[in-house]
């Protein structure tokens, strides 16, 4: 375990990765290495035990801050990227490394960067227009195959009010009570529960009024980011267009869309309500997410990786390769 020691030593919080693609380029082997800028500063690493691979498996190297070195038990790994996602493409790797000790070659790994903040090595990547018959993307799943998975749906948000002494609030307007009406609103809504993903969920971020407190705010912004099903993700689009007005500006920033997976038999499925690489990354006839790790200590300053979750991985990604191939 001391490369995944090695591997987890470097600080990649998102934005920061560069060291650590450069590093695994010249410390991961492989009959082919290359690099792909990805146009921030960062890079993506692919190794190949063939020139044209059929199975490619992918996980990303930056992770969250704030960065948390890692400490080993006998039977944890722990530390920032334990489970997202760099014990997952470290897994990968170690899978690699028993097919090609095997005679297989058909196959390659794909790290990239900027998975938190918008895959933006993934959309980088495919812009070059590398192609392959499966992607099989590394998240932490449990070890299960995902069936499916929400989309996300990202809006940034200015409510512009009316600055006056909060002593006389009737003369003003608050862009904070503005807020508080919008989010109310936003509860009363009534985006359907979808039979697969479940209901509909958002989240506050960036979150800016900077005014004093005897002073009516005149202006908020923040980010809300939204978790759509099936059933809920043309909705949320329209309903939020709708609430445009002269005190409120609407910016739709992206996201996607909710999808379903490749599975195969023999391993265990569910729904996530989290997104990945995998919608961004193109040139794939099918793809697969599963990786070791649970999401619920993922972010987490408790962040870990069981060693035996470690291990059924390797299995697992070895596994599909020999099931698909």
């Amino acid at each position: 375990m001391e490369l995944f020691r090695q591997i987890l030593s470097f600080d990649s919080t998102s934005g920061s990765e560069r060291e650590l693609g450069q590093w695994l380029a010249e410390h991961l082997e492989a009959p082919f290495v290359e690099t792909f800028e990805v146009g921030d500063g960062t890079l993506n690493v692919l190794l190949r035990w063939s020139e044209t691979p059929r199975v490619v498996y992918c996980s990303h190297m930056d992770t969250v801050p704030p960065y948390i070195p890692p400490t080993f038990t006998d039977d944890r790994v722990l530390g920032r990227g334990t489970c997202d996602a760099k014990g997952q493409f470290y897994a990968m790797y170690r899978a690699c490394q028993r097919l090609a000790a095997a005679g297989e070659k058909d196959f390659a790994l794909l790290i990239v960067s900027g998975e938190e903040t918008g895959s933006w090595g993934a959309k980088a990547f495919s812009k070059t227009g590398f192609t392959a018959p499966l992607l099989v993307v590394g998240e932490p799943t449990d070890n299960c195959m995902v069936s499916a998975s929400k989309g996300t749906k990202r809006f940034d948000l200015t409510f512009t009010g009316k600055a006056f002494h909060s002593g006389y609030p009737e003369h003003g307007l608050s862009a904070v009570e503005l807020f508080v009406d919008f989010m109310n609103a936003l509860r009363a809504a009534g985006f359907p529960d979808d039979p697969v993903l479940g209901p509909t969920t958002w989240n506050v971020g960036h979150l800016v009024s900077d005014n004093p407190q005897n002073i009516l705010s005149p202006e908020l912004s923040c980010r809300l980011y939204f978790r759509t099903t099936f059933a809920s993700d043309d909705a949320v689009v329209a309903w939020m267009r709708a609430q445009a007005s002269d005190r409120l500006r609407v910016e739709e920033i992206g996201g996607d869309a909710p999808a379903r997976y490749f599975t195969l038999p023999g391993f265990p499925t569910k729904p996530v309500a989290f997104g990945s690489d995998a919608p961004h990354l193109t040139g794939f006839a099918q793809k697969i997410i599963c990786g070791p790790g649970t999401i619920t200590v993922a972010h987490r300053d408790d962040e870990f990786l069981s060693l035996s979750d470690f291990q059924q991985a390797i299995n697992n990604y070895v596994k599909i390769y020999e099931s698909y191939h």
